[in-house]
């Protein structure tokens, strides 16, 4: 056996033993100092409305998306420039501080909470639309620009971009890229990492690299799957091109019900087994379709154990085709209603209730915890049946909405925030959710990301060979482990310690973390 490079870590030693936010803590006068130090270092490098220090300006950016975790970073830097972007890094670099990137903080995976005595890169005033090139099909974009302001921008030449979040009003590009968005067309058009061609980023060093090409293929190896989906480890993204598609000509909707959700799964993997695939194929379960309809009015039947959504688009005549073909699916599968949208306008009304999913819980729930499963479809019934059962175990309601079409589901846990112990239950009936996922066959997450949220349930997923391989490619682009670092990669130490406490649901507590 050739002997170990000497540039490559031990995966047994060094970073993959540090205990989650190892920093040690300081006392109040010590961080005041520090504080002091980072502030003093970036108003070197930075115009005064740049930067961020006082308490009651970084509060904003104390947590994402996933409000249960939060902390108090040093500062908020904002730069305006991809040269501010690299001095501040390399400050960061020099003084051993923590760097989080942030966009929107739309995440909900705890992916942009700030790490213990760092501070928060927001790309939020790179807002620039460089250029749409409506003969390549293309859109170059800063980070901090709008999923839905891409398409907005691309509209006049009859294209758009296809991937599309339910925060697509207000999540960033840079943020998709960062944890491979989808959205409800994902099934036919991709995630992030297909509609993206380039991405121009800064290392922890201050390097300005670039990952793909505008041309089909780029030479050497294919970093740009790996930087899509990082989650803001392994560089900070300042320019992203990304493809654009034509708009259909037409779209229409189905909306079906089911007196049962196994019969509502089952109708999904038949679709995809006939041959079909649809621009998007989405379900919720009844409790989700009563909160969702109470809210935005969609015409939802209230009556279904189950509805899913199922939208056809292209020519006239291959929708036309698509909806008899797919109608005639979901009638041998036990549909006891169909529904086709008859106008654009009740189209778009269809799926606004689903997009508008998060916030409808949120009106009959003082809190809801989401989480971002992947499973099989043939799968769907019997997860849905085994959430059923954990509602008694937890005591807690969960309302389904899920991408049907590609089994990723998105359980949301309602709880009070105020009593502990709701939230440890809520807490635990995620990480339930997650492990039945991956004994089903999937995975624990499917674009939300693992951030904070899931770094336990990675320790049920893969192995300490996977999980070491991961940490070595993370060392490969931040050997200083400054970058987001403790996110994302749980370390063998940590999952030990969670593998001694494990009984079924996550009984070990994320570390120092303030919760609501």
């Amino acid at each position: 056996m050739n002997a170990p490079d000497a540039n490559l870590p031990d995966p047994k030693t060094a970073a993959n033993n540090v205990t989650p936010n190892a920093a040690p803590e300081l006392t109040p006068e010590a961080l005041a100092q520090r504080q002091r130090e980072v502030v003093q270092a970036l108003m070197a490098v930075l115009p005064a409305h740049c930067l961020l220090h006082r308490e009651e300006d970084t509060v904003a950016y104390e947590c994402d998306g996933l409000a249960a975790y939060r902390r108090l970073p040093l500062a908020v830097a904002l730069p305006e420039t991809e040269s501010q972007v690299q001095r501040i890094v390399q400050i960061c670099r020099r003084l051993d501080v923590p760097v989080v990137p942030r966009g929107a903080g739309t995440g909900l995976s705890g992916g942009a909470m700030p790490i213990r005595h760092g501070i928060v890169l927001s790309l939020a005033r790179f807002r620039r639309i460089l250029e749409v090139d409506p003969y390549a099909r293309t859109a170059t974009v800063q980070p901090g620009v709008r999923n839905l302001a891409v398409s907005e921008a691309a509209a006049p030449y009859g294209l758009y971009y296809a991937p599309d979040p339910s925060s697509q009003i207000a999540c960033t590009i840079g943020g998709n890229v960062s944890e491979n968005s989808g959205g409800v067309h994902c099934l036919k058009y991709g995630l992030t990492v297909h509609n993206v061609l380039r991405v121009r980023a800064v290392t922890m060093d201050g390097e300005i690299v670039e990952f793909g090409s505008l041309a089909p293929d780029a030479p050497g190896l294919d970093l740009l799957a790996v930087m899509i989906g990082s989650e803001g480890m392994f560089a900070i993204v300042t320019e992203v091109t990304v493809k654009l598609i034509p708009r259909p000509q037409t779209a229409q909707v189905i909306m079906a019900s089911f007196d049962d959700v196994v019969k509502g799964g089952d109708a999904v993997a038949g679709i995809i087994a006939s041959g079909i695939i649809p621009a998007g194929l989405e379900m919720m379960d009844k409790p989700a379709t009563r909160a969702v309809e109470e809210f935005v009015n969609a015409g939802y039947d209230l009556d279904a154990a189950a509805i899913l959504l199922c939208e056809a688009d292209g020519t006239p005549e291959e929708v036309a085709d698509e909806i008899a073909r797919t109608t005639a699916v979901l009638r041998e599968h036990g549909a006891t209603r169909i529904q086709i949208s008859r106008t654009e306008e009740e189209r778009l009304r269809f799926w606004s209730g689903r997009k508008n999913a998060f916030p409808a819980a949120g009106r009959i729930s003082p809190d809801y915890y989401c989480m971002d499963g992947t499973v099989p479809r043939r799968a769907i019934g019997p997860l849905l049946a085994r959430i059923h059962e954990m509602e008694q175990q937890y005591r807690l309601r969960c309302i389904n909405v899920f991408h049907a079409g590609d089994g990723n589901m998105h359980p949301l846990i309602l709880f009070n925030g105020s009593d502990a112990d709701e939230w440890h239950r809520a807490e635990a009936f995620g990480s339930d959710i997650l492990e039945t996922c991956v004994e089903l066959g999937g995975t624990v997450t499917g674009e939300h990301g693992v951030g904070i949220e899931k770094i336990n349930s990675m320790c049920v997923q893969f192995s300490p060979e996977e999980r070491d391989a991961f940490h070595a490619v993370k060392h490969a682009f931040d050997p200083a482990r400054l970058l987001n670092p403790d996110k994302g990669i749980p370390t063998r130490a940590r999952c030990a310690e969670y593998g001694r406490m494990h009984v079924r649901g996550n009984l070990l507590p994320h570390p120092e973390l303030p919760r609501f």
